[in-house]
């Protein structure tokens, strides 16, 4: 047996080697809100309500009939995930959509990754509107996408004027907005949606052929809790090509474990977000758990309209209490001022209740739970108020 050569020992050999970490994630932390023991979690926005045994009872069914499909990849296009996503559309919204207008991936965290890898990248801007989803600026930085974000009125809401000349002024790959919106609960006009897709026609980045459209997203992830008269954008999807309109089954559905959302566009648009999706990226059991919830529409969204009277009825407890609540078309609520919020958090989370620190300086956001959690979060509140 040949010897090795001999080599003498580099001098940094017990320094630990450096990690080429990309520039802009240096000691930045993992996106993600406290998740703590306490009695009463209202702070990530979840359906307070389980699914049925009958719901879980099929999932596993459906779950179990994929498995000795396991070792085959999954339908890439998802085809039957799609036709029924669409029917559900349908019958939510109103909306006439085929399948070939749906996307879905896992959460809607990937939906909005995949519309950021597809229309932004190097050299050019998604732009919207603070206060809003924090992570709306992540999924910019982690395609090195610019983040520009302009601003919403005192009362949350966006004003058009403002809105049109940042379009103008920026000229973005994307508009992202929220609707409702996170963490304030406040829904979009129709007529605001429809003003900013006719501005947005040929304000994107430039190529040989003239100017793009901007990709205008609509979050609607809490879209189900909306009050009766607000309207969806699916609405108008039909006219804009340059639209897309995002959902999520992690909220009303009740199915946040199941990661799975989705998004309603223009079939060339979707076509585009089929470049940059990674191969089979739908699992067959994500899908066979989608489908089966589906299939318990009914039953599941039956919980969105006691969880809608909820959180009427916690706006206007928080109201009749002299504190300012921003208007919610959402599963939760922003309330304050307060001159010192945290104090005002660490009292609620002394008396079991997890609540959100989020949003502008001086407001808090809750979940609406079930009728149970709201009545031990009205009386640890007003234990703290009393202070």
């Amino acid at each position: 047996m040949t010897d090795l050569p001999q080599t003498a020992p580099r001098a940094d050999a017990d320094v630990p080697a450096r990690l080429p970490v990309r520039p802009g994630l240096h000691g930045l932390e993992p996106y993600g809100a406290p998740q703590l023991d306490v009695p009463v979690r209202l702070n990530v926005n979840e359906n307070p309500y389980p699914p049925s045994a009958a719901v879980v009872a099929d999932i596993a069914a459906a779950v179990a009939a994929v498995g000795p499909e396991l070792n085959r990849y999954p339908d890439r296009d998802f085809a039957a995930l799609c036709t029924e996503l669409a029917d559900y559309l349908r019958a939510e919204s109103g909306a006439d959509l085929g399948a070939d207008r749906i996307w879905a991936a896992n959460g809607s965290n990937e939906v909005m990754l995949h519309l950021l890898q597809a229309f932004g990248g190097p050299g050019r801007s998604v732009l919207s509107f603070a206060p809003t989803y924090s992570m709306y600026p992540e999924y910019a930085r982690d395609t090195l996408t610019e983040w520009v974000a302009g601003r919403r009125s005192p009362n949350f809401s966006l004003d058009l004027d403002h809105v049109l000349a940042e379009i103008d002024r920026v000229r973005p790959a994307v508009i992202l907005l929220a609707s409702p919106n996170n963490p304030t609960g406040t829904a979009l006009p129709l007529e605001h949606v429809v003003a900013i897709c006719e501005a947005a026609r040929t304000t994107g980045p430039a190529g040989a052929d003239g100017p793009a459209a901007s990709v205008v997203v609509i979050d609607e992830a809490y879209g189900e809790f909306r009050r009766e008269g607000t309207p969806s954008a699916l609405s108008v999807l039909p006219d804009f090509a340059h639209l897309a309109v995002a959902r999520t089954m992690s909220k009303a559905f009740g199915m946040a474990g199941a990661r799975l959302g989705y998004l309603a566009a223009a079939p060339e648009l979707i076509d585009v977000l089929r470049v940059v999706r990674l191969p089979y990226h739908l699992s067959a059991v994500t899908q066979a758990v989608a489908l089966a919830a589906l299939r318990h529409r009914e039953e599941l969204m039956a919980q969105v309209a006691s969880l809608r009277a909820e959180r009427d009825g916690l706006v206007r407890w928080l109201r009749e209490r002299g504190l300012q609540v921003a208007e919610s078309d959402a599963n939760f609520v922003l309330f304050g001022l307060f001159a010192d919020r945290h104090s005002v958090w660490e009292g609620l989370l002394d008396r079991g209740i997890l609540v959100r620190e989020v949003g502008p300086e001086g407001w808090l956001r809750v979940s609406v739970g079930t009728p149970t959690e709201t009545a031990a979060f009205r009386t640890a509140m007003e234990e703290v108020l009393e202070r």
